[in-house]
């Protein structure tokens, strides 16, 4: 059996929030799975959290040589991933994103699935270069005329394995996204699950953010709990069973570290959308429940949270002077000390960058209660 405690270390190891270690940009990547990339800063946060020494020059490079790239993946939303995995990752979750895409706003165009399937090619060929979005939606228009344009244009997006490409600015994207093919093959069509990528998909999850419950693999990747019990079914023999700390069943890759429930969590400033508070069905593993309404609004904003003792205990925002931190708790001296040396770190990465970062954010901040504010 593991407590619930050690399932908190357990997730903080392996994503690098134990202890900072010495390891490139890609391979930082491939080692947490993949980071949350809604707003374009906040990879470059999530590495600085994890990596000795992280230059955001280095992610600069990596996107702007494609060994990583920003896509729609899981839960139909911005990650980035290594580029070895995208393709796996994607025909993993291509249900959801079909599903999910020629739906609703596409089919209210007129379109069908099949209509997708016929444009996908022409598409990916147009795209061969970086096109604005403008350049995409004029290329839709041209094809099925001005009335079916933003139907079509929102579930190709998504549907069409189409990266985004570096636009500049202070983290490799803009808030005005250029895209381009991803170059990974002919689509594939309908809703079938291909059955090894998402066992692929699963192994590299639990040994990313295990042990983990069938409802948080599917939580995950917006994957139906049905295939992912079939893969875990199909993976009898690579994947171990351990008891949750309510008697339910967990899963985990053999020999994935489990440090002791005492092992020390550094505090941690967190980026916007971090994967750690997302990647699960029972987000207490993190968030403690009673606060969990306080930084996942309702909107799907993640605000950065203060992470001490492993669990969020607060958020922060940059302002005049440092950082404002906000303490949900009381919390110890020890651990305010450790949040302004973290704080002082943060700064200078972000003075090379943007010193306002998520400033468009900072209206949920009138909406807190009342707790102690400090400014670091």
């Amino acid at each position: 059996m593991i407590t619930a405690r050690e399932l908190n270390r357990a997730s903080l190891s392996r994503q690098l929030l134990l202890e900072r270690e010495q390891l490139t940009v890609p391979d930082a990547i491939q080692r947490v799975v993949a980071l949350q990339a809604q707003h374009p800063a906040s990879p470059y946060l999530a590495l600085w959290n994890r990596v000795t020494g992280f230059a955001p020059a280095e992610l600069d490079t990596a996107f702007s040589e494609r060994s990583v790239v920003k896509a729609t993946l899981m839960r139909i939303t911005l990650h980035a991933v290594h580029a070895e995995d995208y393709p796996i990752f994607r025909a993993a979750v291509q249900p959801t994103l079909y599903a999910s895409r020629l739906g609703f706003r596409f089919a209210e165009a007129g379109l069908t699935p099949a209509d997708a399937d016929e444009l996908v090619p022409e598409l990916l060929a147009f795209a061969r270069r970086p096109r604005t979005s403008a350049e995409m939606q004029a290329w839709v228009e041209e094809r099925l005329g001005a009335e079916k344009k933003d139907g079509a244009w929102w579930g190709l997006k998504a549907y069409a394995p189409l990266h985004h490409a570096p636009t500049g600015g202070p983290w490799s994207f803009g808030f005005r996204p250029s895209f381009v093919a991803a170059g990974t093959g002919p689509v594939p069509a309908g809703r079938a699950v291909d059955p090894q990528a998402l066992r692929t998909l699963i192994l590299r999850y639990l040994a990313g953010f295990g042990p983990a419950s069938v409802a948080d693999v599917a939580q995950f990747a917006m994957v139906q709990r049905a295939p992912v019990r079939e893969a875990l079914r199909a993976l009898d023999g690579a994947v171990e069973q351990v008891q949750g700390p309510d008697g339910g069943t967990l899963f985990d890759v053999p020999g994935g570290p489990r440090p002791p429930a005492d092992t020390p969590a550094p505090p941690r400033l967190m980026a916007m959308w971090d994967s750690v508070l997302l990647a699960y069905a029972d987000r207490s593993r993190v968030i403690p429940p009673a606060y969990r309404p306080l930084v996942i609004r309702r909107n799907g904003d993640v605000l950065p949270t203060l992470l001490v003792d492993g669990y969020v205990a607060g958020v922060w925002r940059p302002v005049d002077g440092g950082i404002e931190a906000t303490a949900f708790h009381s919390l110890s001296p020890a651990a305010w000390d450790g949040l302004a040396a973290e704080a002082h770190s943060l700064r200078a990465l972000l003075g090379d960058r943007e010193v306002k970062v998520y400033s468009r954010h900072h209206h949920w901040w009138a909406k807190l209660p009342e707790a102690e504010v400090r400014t670091l």
